[in-house]
């Protein structure tokens, strides 16, 4: 159940639905991914981060 709770990209509630109920806008997972030191894609993922 944990890993289930989503955030609206819209309004920032939180809900379990995969389209936020208040303003019909796009869910993403609320939860960072998993850390790992052997991550290969790290330097793009910062590249994207730092990108704008």
């Amino acid at each position: 159940m944990r890993f289930l709770i989503r955030r609206c990209t819209g309004c920032s509630s939180y809900t379990l639905a995969g389209d936020c109920p208040k303003c019909k806008g796009d869910t993403r997972s609320a939860h960072p991914a998993k850390f790992s030191p052997d991550d290969k894609y790290m330097r793009y993922r910062l590249a994207k981060r730092y990108e704008d």
